[in-house]
Protein backbone atom coordinates (compact mmCIF):
# COMPACT_ATOMS: atom_id res chain seq x y z
CA UNK A 1 0.00 0.00 0.00
CA UNK A 2 1.13 3.79 -0.59
CA UNK A 3 -0.42 6.54 0.59
CA UNK A 4 -0.49 9.51 -2.03
CA UNK A 5 -0.88 13.53 -0.93
CA UNK A 6 0.12 16.49 -2.78
CA UNK A 7 4.03 17.31 -3.37
CA UNK A 8 5.10 18.55 -0.43
CA UNK A 9 1.94 18.22 1.82
CA UNK A 10 2.43 18.30 5.44
CA UNK A 11 0.18 18.96 8.45
CA UNK A 12 -0.86 22.45 9.19
CA UNK A 13 1.25 23.91 12.26
CA UNK A 14 -0.54 24.92 15.45
CA UNK A 15 -0.59 28.29 15.73
CA UNK A 16 3.48 29.73 16.46
CA UNK A 17 6.67 30.41 15.03
CA UNK A 18 6.85 29.73 10.86
CA UNK A 19 10.21 29.06 10.46
CA UNK A 20 12.15 29.90 7.30
CA UNK A 21 15.61 31.22 8.52
CA UNK A 22 18.45 28.20 10.41
CA UNK A 23 18.36 28.93 14.12
CA UNK A 24 17.78 28.28 17.50
CA UNK A 25 13.79 29.07 18.28
CA UNK A 26 11.73 28.81 21.86
CA UNK A 27 8.01 26.95 21.11
CA UNK A 28 5.92 24.65 22.48
CA UNK A 29 6.34 20.93 22.14
CA UNK A 30 2.87 20.86 20.25
CA UNK A 31 4.49 23.43 17.59
CA UNK A 32 7.58 21.85 16.73
CA UNK A 33 5.81 18.88 16.68
CA UNK A 34 2.94 19.96 14.08
CA UNK A 35 6.52 21.44 12.19
CA UNK A 36 6.55 24.79 11.88
CA UNK A 37 8.36 24.57 8.47
CA UNK A 38 6.22 25.55 5.40
CA UNK A 39 6.60 22.50 3.24
CA UNK A 40 7.68 19.99 5.90
CA UNK A 41 10.84 19.19 7.25
CA UNK A 42 12.65 15.91 8.83
CA UNK A 43 13.11 14.79 12.56
CA UNK A 44 15.23 12.16 14.13
CA UNK A 45 12.52 10.75 14.57
CA UNK A 46 11.22 11.02 11.34
CA UNK A 47 14.31 9.88 9.69
CA UNK A 48 14.08 6.80 11.75
CA UNK A 49 10.22 6.14 11.17
CA UNK A 50 11.82 6.46 7.52
CA UNK A 51 13.33 3.57 7.00
CA UNK A 52 12.97 -0.56 7.68
CA UNK A 53 11.76 -2.12 9.86
CA UNK A 54 8.87 0.65 9.41
CA UNK A 55 8.17 2.54 5.82
CA UNK A 56 7.24 5.67 4.62
CA UNK A 57 3.53 5.50 4.80
CA UNK A 58 3.50 5.17 8.43
CA UNK A 59 5.71 7.80 8.89
CA UNK A 60 3.14 10.03 6.67
CA UNK A 61 0.17 8.74 8.26
CA UNK A 62 1.70 9.35 11.67
CA UNK A 63 3.09 13.30 10.66
CA UNK A 64 -0.70 13.26 9.57
CA UNK A 65 -2.57 11.96 12.43
CA UNK A 66 -0.19 11.75 15.57
CA UNK A 67 0.41 9.16 17.62
CA UNK A 68 -1.98 7.64 19.73
CA UNK A 69 -1.73 8.47 23.82
CA UNK A 70 0.19 5.83 25.47
CA UNK A 71 0.50 5.23 29.19
CA UNK A 72 4.07 4.76 28.52
CA UNK A 73 4.56 8.59 26.59
CA UNK A 74 2.79 10.12 29.53
CA UNK A 75 5.59 8.34 32.00
CA UNK A 76 8.38 9.39 30.07
CA UNK A 77 6.95 12.70 29.57
CA UNK A 78 6.49 13.39 33.34
CA UNK A 79 10.10 11.78 34.21
CA UNK A 80 11.28 14.12 31.46
CA UNK A 81 9.44 17.46 33.01
CA UNK A 82 10.72 16.61 36.87
CA UNK A 83 14.46 16.24 35.66
CA UNK A 84 14.30 19.90 32.79
CA UNK A 85 12.51 21.85 34.79
CA UNK A 86 10.29 22.58 31.87
CA UNK A 87 7.12 20.43 30.07
CA UNK A 88 3.41 20.24 29.95
CA UNK A 89 0.67 20.66 32.74
CA UNK A 90 1.07 17.04 35.27
CA UNK A 91 -2.45 16.08 36.57
CA UNK A 92 -2.49 13.94 39.60
CA UNK A 93 -5.53 11.70 38.57
CA UNK A 94 -6.63 10.40 42.37
CA UNK A 95 -7.18 6.75 41.57
CA UNK A 96 -5.16 3.48 41.96
CA UNK A 97 -5.67 2.94 38.49
CA UNK A 98 -7.21 3.38 35.50
CA UNK A 99 -10.17 1.00 36.11
CA UNK A 100 -12.82 3.15 36.87
CA UNK A 101 -14.84 5.02 34.43
CA UNK A 102 -14.34 8.86 36.59
CA UNK A 103 -10.39 7.84 36.38
CA UNK A 104 -10.41 7.37 32.66
CA UNK A 105 -11.94 10.10 32.36
CA UNK A 106 -9.98 12.51 34.54
CA UNK A 107 -7.25 11.00 32.17
CA UNK A 108 -8.67 11.39 29.10
CA UNK A 109 -9.73 15.08 29.71
CA UNK A 110 -6.44 16.10 31.07
CA UNK A 111 -4.74 14.18 27.46
CA UNK A 112 -7.57 16.39 25.62
CA UNK A 113 -5.88 19.57 26.91
CA UNK A 114 -2.12 18.56 26.51
CA UNK A 115 -1.67 17.76 30.45
CA UNK A 116 -0.14 14.87 31.44
CA UNK A 117 -2.28 12.32 33.52
CA UNK A 118 -0.02 10.58 36.64
CA UNK A 119 -1.32 8.29 39.08
CA UNK A 120 -0.38 9.09 42.43
CA UNK A 121 2.38 5.85 42.52
CA UNK A 122 3.25 7.35 39.25
CA UNK A 123 3.98 10.48 40.68
CA UNK A 124 6.38 9.73 43.31
CA UNK A 125 8.14 7.41 41.16
CA UNK A 126 8.87 10.47 38.59
CA UNK A 127 10.28 12.98 41.94
CA UNK A 128 12.14 9.93 42.83
CA UNK A 129 13.79 9.38 39.53
CA UNK A 130 14.41 13.17 39.19
CA UNK A 131 16.10 13.30 42.83
CA UNK A 132 18.55 10.22 41.91
CA UNK A 133 19.42 12.65 39.04
CA UNK A 134 20.58 15.43 41.33
CA UNK A 135 22.53 13.35 43.43
CA UNK A 136 24.53 11.50 40.27
CA UNK A 137 27.48 12.70 40.42
CA UNK A 138 28.14 13.10 35.92
CA UNK A 139 24.08 13.78 34.93
CA UNK A 140 23.64 16.23 37.56
CA UNK A 141 26.28 18.09 36.44
CA UNK A 142 24.83 17.74 33.01
CA UNK A 143 21.61 19.29 33.73
CA UNK A 144 23.43 21.46 36.05
CA UNK A 145 20.90 25.10 36.23
CA UNK A 146 22.10 27.88 34.48
CA UNK A 147 24.80 25.55 32.51
CA UNK A 148 22.20 25.45 29.66
CA UNK A 149 18.14 25.94 27.98
CA UNK A 150 16.36 22.76 28.07
CA UNK A 151 14.05 21.81 24.66
CA UNK A 152 15.38 24.28 22.23
CA UNK A 153 14.01 23.77 18.71
CA UNK A 154 17.08 23.98 16.20
CA UNK A 155 16.12 24.26 12.15
CA UNK A 156 19.12 23.96 8.87
CA UNK A 157 18.60 22.85 5.57
CA UNK A 158 20.59 19.88 4.81
CA UNK A 159 23.44 21.22 2.03
CA UNK A 160 23.53 17.88 0.37
CA UNK A 161 19.47 17.37 -0.14
CA UNK A 162 18.08 20.92 0.30
CA UNK A 163 15.91 19.25 3.06
CA UNK A 164 14.93 21.16 6.19
CA UNK A 165 15.79 19.48 9.34
CA UNK A 166 14.88 19.94 12.70
CA UNK A 167 16.02 18.76 16.50
CA UNK A 168 14.58 19.31 19.90
CA UNK A 169 17.74 18.60 22.80
CA UNK A 170 16.73 17.91 25.75
CA UNK A 171 19.60 20.03 27.02
CA UNK A 172 21.59 22.32 25.24
CA UNK A 173 24.56 23.62 27.17
CA UNK A 174 25.56 27.16 26.61
CA UNK A 175 29.39 27.33 24.68
CA UNK A 176 32.01 28.02 26.77
CA UNK A 177 34.64 27.67 23.53
CA UNK A 178 35.16 24.07 24.47
CA UNK A 179 33.95 20.74 23.58
CA UNK A 180 29.92 21.04 23.83
CA UNK A 181 28.48 18.17 26.18
CA UNK A 182 24.63 17.87 25.07
CA UNK A 183 23.14 15.08 27.15
CA UNK A 184 19.92 12.92 25.97
CA UNK A 185 17.71 11.87 29.06
CA UNK A 186 15.90 8.43 28.16
CA UNK A 187 14.17 5.88 31.17
CA UNK A 188 14.46 2.55 30.81
CA UNK A 189 13.52 -0.46 32.16
CA UNK A 190 17.37 -1.63 32.41
CA UNK A 191 20.15 0.84 32.43
CA UNK A 192 22.87 -1.86 32.39
CA UNK A 193 25.64 -1.79 29.55
CA UNK A 194 24.34 -4.88 27.18
CA UNK A 195 20.36 -3.59 27.90
CA UNK A 196 21.55 -0.03 27.19
CA UNK A 197 23.18 -1.42 24.02
CA UNK A 198 19.86 -3.51 22.70
CA UNK A 199 17.90 0.00 22.93
CA UNK A 200 20.64 1.90 21.27
CA UNK A 201 20.01 -0.35 18.07
CA UNK A 202 16.29 -1.06 18.85
CA UNK A 203 15.05 2.83 19.41
CA UNK A 204 17.31 4.41 16.64
CA UNK A 205 19.87 6.04 19.35
CA UNK A 206 22.59 5.59 16.98
CA UNK A 207 20.65 7.68 14.13
CA UNK A 208 19.50 10.41 17.15
CA UNK A 209 23.26 11.43 17.98
CA UNK A 210 24.67 12.00 15.10
CA UNK A 211 21.30 13.77 13.72
CA UNK A 212 21.75 16.23 16.64
CA UNK A 213 25.54 16.38 16.41
CA UNK A 214 24.97 17.81 13.04
CA UNK A 215 22.32 20.41 13.39
CA UNK A 216 24.08 21.66 16.50
CA UNK A 217 27.24 22.27 14.21
CA UNK A 218 25.10 23.69 11.44
CA UNK A 219 23.15 25.92 13.72
CA UNK A 220 25.40 27.07 16.91
CA UNK A 221 28.80 26.62 14.61
CA UNK A 222 30.43 24.39 17.12
CA UNK A 223 32.45 21.42 15.47
CA UNK A 224 33.53 19.72 19.02
CA UNK A 225 30.29 18.17 20.03
CA UNK A 226 29.43 15.16 21.96
CA UNK A 227 26.29 13.85 22.29
CA UNK A 228 25.78 11.72 25.97
CA UNK A 229 22.47 9.37 27.02
CA UNK A 230 21.68 9.37 30.67
CA UNK A 231 20.00 6.45 31.22
CA UNK A 232 17.64 6.10 34.02
CA UNK A 233 16.07 2.62 35.32
CA UNK A 234 12.02 3.81 36.27
CA UNK A 235 12.20 1.60 39.28
CA UNK A 236 13.87 1.99 42.57
CA UNK A 237 17.05 2.32 43.00
CA UNK A 238 16.64 4.45 40.19
CA UNK A 239 20.06 3.89 38.78
CA UNK A 240 21.66 5.57 35.96
CA UNK A 241 24.10 4.56 33.81
CA UNK A 242 25.55 7.72 31.16
CA UNK A 243 26.60 6.45 28.12
CA UNK A 244 28.70 7.80 24.81
CA UNK A 245 28.39 5.60 21.59
CA UNK A 246 31.42 4.12 19.97
CA UNK A 247 32.56 6.23 16.16
CA UNK A 248 30.96 2.75 14.36
CA UNK A 249 27.98 2.91 15.95
CA UNK A 250 27.31 6.62 14.66
CA UNK A 251 28.89 6.10 11.32
CA UNK A 252 26.53 3.90 11.02
CA UNK A 253 23.60 6.15 11.92
CA UNK A 254 25.02 8.67 9.92
CA UNK A 255 24.86 6.73 7.33
CA UNK A 256 20.86 5.92 7.63
CA UNK A 257 20.41 9.29 8.12
CA UNK A 258 22.11 10.22 4.53
CA UNK A 259 19.09 7.11 3.79
CA UNK A 260 16.31 8.99 5.21
CA UNK A 261 17.01 12.02 3.88
CA UNK A 262 17.09 10.66 0.51
CA UNK A 263 13.95 8.75 0.85
CA UNK A 264 12.14 11.95 2.03
CA UNK A 265 13.36 14.05 -0.37
CA UNK A 266 12.12 11.50 -3.64
CA UNK A 267 8.68 10.66 -1.51
CA UNK A 268 8.05 14.51 -1.42
CA UNK A 269 8.87 14.90 -4.75
CA UNK A 270 6.47 12.64 -5.93
CA UNK A 271 3.71 12.76 -3.43
CA UNK A 272 4.20 8.91 -2.59
CA UNK A 273 4.75 7.46 0.40
CA UNK A 274 5.28 3.64 -0.10
CA UNK A 275 4.60 0.85 2.35
CA UNK A 276 6.26 -2.49 3.13
CA UNK A 277 5.81 -3.79 -0.01
CA UNK A 278 2.89 -3.80 -3.10
CA UNK A 279 4.11 -7.75 -4.18
CA UNK A 280 4.82 -10.91 -2.57
CA UNK A 281 7.60 -11.01 -0.73
CA UNK A 282 9.64 -14.67 0.65
CA UNK A 283 10.43 -14.29 4.12
CA UNK A 284 12.67 -16.85 5.95
CA UNK A 285 12.55 -17.93 9.47
CA UNK A 286 14.64 -15.85 11.63
CA UNK A 287 18.67 -16.73 11.73
CA UNK A 288 18.11 -17.75 15.81
CA UNK A 289 15.00 -20.27 14.76
CA UNK A 290 16.88 -21.24 11.68
CA UNK A 291 20.55 -22.05 13.66
CA UNK A 292 18.46 -23.71 16.69
CA UNK A 293 16.63 -25.91 13.45
CA UNK A 294 19.80 -27.20 12.44
CA UNK A 295 21.27 -28.31 15.67
CA UNK A 296 18.59 -30.60 15.95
Amino acid sequence: MTITSPAGATAAPAAGPIIDRTGVYEMTNEQYHADPVPGGSLSSTGARRLLAPSCPALFQHERTHGQAPRRTFDFGTAAHMQVLGVGPEIVKVKADNYRTAKAQAERDEARLRGAVPLLPAEWAQVQAMAAAIRQHPVASRLFAPGSGLPEQSLFWVDQATGVWRRCRPDWLPYPTGGRLIVPDYKTTVSADPRSIEKSVYDYGYYQQDPWYVDGIRAVLGVEDVVMVFVCQEKTAPYLINVVQLDPLAIRVGRRRNREALAVYQQCTASGQWPGYSDRVEVVSLPAWAEKQENQK
